[in-house]
């Protein structure tokens, strides 16, 4: 579409796409959406794209919004061309609110907010005339004016648009333009009392700046009507074209701000930045790359069609971009003893270990210390194993990562039965990971030194609701109800290798056998270490036992 409009030079103009959000909370992953398709279009067609601030409710906006959306789009890797303010256009919006009153083309009601609702009608029936539409445009233009200047209290009266009250889009049966709301504006402070109504100021706005494409999601598919009335109205040439895409519907998430503002202040999750809301914030915090994101957006493209997206899908982008990156480390998150038994008391051994296996085109390697009490995750353990169970069981030999092949002799366990200990033997000769005698074993395990590992704590962040359409709960509940309570799993105690005690913070790892983290950037530190679960791997011992 964008490229026939270049070709015909329809506008007379470079391409121009905007991105307007109301600072009324964070932005999240169906922004990251949005953004990369407009910002996208413009840099392919050599355009601009806007940022503008969509701030014409001064009830629920803060500038604290402000920063964080601005931070939030620099981090995904976009630059503004310019950065605008509805707020900046109220001025030029009132000038025109006057022009259509003048022209008989709009009208002051004075009816109360339920009223006007009841006479909108319905999607089979008109609507009915409001009494005041027919005020002759002195008058109309009389009380617009002492509405500007603070005459009258909140709801006495709305400017309407003068259309149709029987038009089968009842968008458009006399829509508010303009109501009055004695309110302090974040930016404007007490200059306004009067303030435009989305849809006044969305279209205009984009006039006003010359864009080319306004694109917005389906539920302003019924708002089209409207914007290219007004901009008709108001007597732009060439004026914007407004298109509609399916917004994301991403399984196990919700997208709506007033959902997500809940969230918050009913203190579900921590704030905005919590690893487990779906903000571009969250993600940021839980691990997820700026490259993984735009990767996610050019995946699931730009349909009409409303379509929910599996969760599988994000992740998939996620691990594909970790996985090309991140260094592995290992970290023991169940820590259970092991005991070398035949293993030097006093000795220490400094292994090789790469960071990146063969496939990532990256180079690099630490040491990682070895001695006779190590460290290994308790589910790499069974006492009675079933099959396809390849890890560590009484008599069964396996490799240590790095190190060497181990056989468990002998299970330590206290007065209530809980395995505390297991006491194992190593082969001197498999050391690097291979036996001289060509034997084989089928298991792998990761671990860390006892004496040296650093304590740490892991966060295992999980889906933020248990059902993937959380708005698909029984009659009578929410969604809330539909809220995982596993979603978060604090684990005190895991045991990491010291080669990342130096690592600033905020550096993503690949626990081996485990997952992708990152150390929390607001509350990892040295001597206590925080580190998110950002993604886990596909664990093929996960699956059978589940089956």
């Amino acid at each position: 579409m964008v490229a026939a409009d270049v070709a015909t030079n329809r506008f007379g103009r470079r391409i121009a796409t905007r991105f307007p959000p109301e600072p009324n909370g964070f932005l999240h992953i169906g922004h990251a959406k949005s953004l990369c398709l407009n910002f996208g279009i413009a840099r392919e067609f050599n355009g601009r794209c806007n940022l503008r601030f969509d701030d014409t409710n001064p009830f629920t906006e803060d500038v604290k919004y402000v920063e964080a959306i601005k931070r939030d789009i620099q981090w995904l890797g976009f630059e503004w061309d310019a950065e605008l303010y509805a707020s900046d256009y109220f001025e030029r919006l009132y000038e025109i609110a006057e022009r259509l009153v003048e022209a008989g083309r709009a009208y002051v009601d004075s009816q109360s907010e339920e009223e006007i609702r009841e006479a909108r009608g319905t999607v089979t029936t008109p609507g009915t005339n409001s009494p005041y539409r027919g005020r002759e445009p002195a008058e109309n233009l009389d009380l617009l004016r002492r509405m500007r200047a603070g005459e009258f209290p909140d709801g006495a009266h709305v400017l309407r648009a003068k259309i149709d009250m029987a038009h089968p889009n009842m968008i458009m049966r006399d829509p508010l333009l303009l109501r009055i709301r004695h309110a302090p504006h974040y930016r404007r402070g007490d200059v306004w009392c009067i303030y435009p109504l989305y849809d006044f100021a969305h279209g205009l706005s984009d006039a006003i700046e010359g864009i080319t494409h306004s694109l917005c999601t389906l539920e302003f598919k019924d708002n089209n009507d409207i914007y290219r009335w007004l901009v008709r109205e108001a007597g732009f040439e060439r004026p914007p074209e407004q298109t509609e895409f399916a917004r994301l519907e991403l399984d196990y998430t919700v997208l709506s701000k007033r959902k997500l503002l809940r969230l918050v202040t009913d203190g579900y999750v921590s704030g905005w930045d919590d690893p487990r809301m779906p903000t571009i914030a969250g993600l940021r915090r839980r691990g997820v790359t700026p490259e993984a994101l735009r990767t996610f957006a050019e995946t699931i493209g730009v349909a009409r069609k409303p379509a929910r997206t599996e969760l599988a899908t994000f992740e998939h982008a996620v691990r594909d971009d970790l996985n090309m990156r991140v260094p592995r480390v290992m970290c023991v998150v169940r820590p259970l003893k092991v005991v070398l038994t035949n293993y030097p008391n006093d000795q220490v051994e400094q292994l090789d270990a790469p960071y990146y296996p063969h496939d990532v085109p990256k180079t690099g390697s630490r040491k990682v210390p070895f001695s006779r009490e190590l460290y290994i995750d308790r589910d790499d353990f069974l006492e009675d194993p079933p099959k396809k169970f390849f890890r560590l069981a009484p008599g069964r030999e396996v490799r240590l990562r790095y190190g060497y092949f181990i056989t468990c002799t002998d299970v330590i366990k206290d007065a209530s039965g809980e395995i505390t200990e297991l006491h194992c033997t190593y082969d001197p000769a498999t050391r690097g990971g291979d036996a001289p005698d060509g034997r084989k074993v089928q298991g792998t395990i990761h671990w860390v030194s006892a004496s040296h590992a650093l304590d740490c704590q892991v966060r295992l962040y999980d889906r933020l609701f248990s059902i993937p359409d959380p708005d698909a709960v029984p009659e009578g509940e929410d969604f809330m109800s539909a809220l995982n309570p596993e979603s978060l799993v604090i684990v005190q105690g895991a045991k990491i290798e010291p080669s990342v005690a130096a690592d600033h913070v905020g550096s993503r790892y690949q626990f081996e056998r485990t997952g992708y983290f990152i150390g929390d950037p607001v509350d990892s530190r040295a001597g206590a270490l925080v580190f998110n679960r950002t993604v886990t791997l596909r664990d093929t011992w996960a699956k059978i036992k589940n089956r």
